[in-house]
């Protein structure tokens, strides 16, 4: 089967190294397509929540398929985030077509598009983060009953649901927390006069065209949401940008590989674990 070619895919959120994380499904998609250029909008290590009895060959998997991007030559952009933000002590480090940013402005076919993850916009990552910390512990521990409880109705045949979705939509400081986070961006972006503002961290997918606040102007304001529950990218091609939405029925038949990425030894090539060891150690 070939891939399918993109312009741009926007990934971000996946927090590998957690048990909520979906990884074999990003692999999934990963192998599926061929991106022109790959932006991973920050947390897609989790090395706050990081531990060495946790890192599954799937997780790995998933970064060997982004390295093997970069060895075909593709752009890849490294975006940190607040769950990877041990790494903003390498920000600007390049490699081939490597970079690691906390944030970067593209060119897209003539319109300016500021990317960064958004965490800087989040009160509680700013003046209360062992309460951010806290709340991911409690967000992980979420996934996990629901993903028993999803294990459960699919087994008896009903439909999936998601916990922390239903959470979110029934209490009005999630929703405005939401409303907020993306007028914000949008009232910076104006004020930049950038065309598109594209961010991750808040796990909710979306694209839309957003005013700023005294109505003076707008943006397009677009978030690539999340590879735990949402299972969403960003995909740009042909001019238009859209929400790519993973769907199981689409990857009955499997990708086939063009290279022998997933069938080395993971261990031989790349000590994932030990390494993430290290950031963390250094962080504390």
């Amino acid at each position: 089967m070939a891939k399918r070619e993109v312009d741009i895919v926007v990934v971000s959120d996946v927090h590998l190294g957690t048990y909520g994380c979906q990884a074999k499904e990003l692999l999934r998609y990963l192998k599926s397509i061929k991106p022109k250029i790959l932006i991973l909008n920050g947390d897609i290590i989790d090395i706050w929540q990081f531990s060495k009895s946790y890192f599954p060959e799937a997780h790995t998997k998933v970064l060997r398929r982004i390295l093997k991007f970069v060895t075909d030559g593709i752009p890849v952009y490294y975006l940190t985030g607040n769950h990877d933000e041990m790494l903003r002590k390498f920000a600007d480090f390049n490699l081939g077509s490597f970079q690691l940013l906390n944030k970067v402005v593209l060119n897209i076919d003539g319109k300016k598009a500021w990317i960064f993850h958004g965490d800087v916009f989040d009160v509680t990552m700013q003046h209360s983060k062992w309460l951010a910390k806290l709340g991911a512990v409690g967000y992980d521990t979420l996934i996990i009953i629901n993903s028993m409880v999803n294990w459960f109705l699919t087994a008896i045949g009903r439909q999936k649901m998601s916990f922390s979705q239903k959470v979110k939509a029934k209490f009005k400081d999630a929703v405005a927390f939401i409303n907020q986070f993306e007028q914000t961006a949008a009232d910076l972006a104006v004020d930049k006069k950038y065309d598109y503002v594209i961010c991750g961290h808040i796990h909710h997918s979306e694209i839309r065209e957003i005013p700023n606040t005294d109505k003076t102007g707008s943006v397009l304001y677009l978030n690539s949401g999340d590879w735990v529950e949402s299972l969403t990218a960003l995909e740009y091609n042909n001019g238009q940008w859209g929400i790519y939405k993973y769907e199981p029925a689409h990857y009955i038949i499997e990708v086939e590989d063009d290279d022998k990425t997933d069938s080395e030894d993971l261990d031989a090539k790349m000590n994932v674990i030990d390494l993430l060891e290290r950031f963390k150690q250094e962080a504390h």
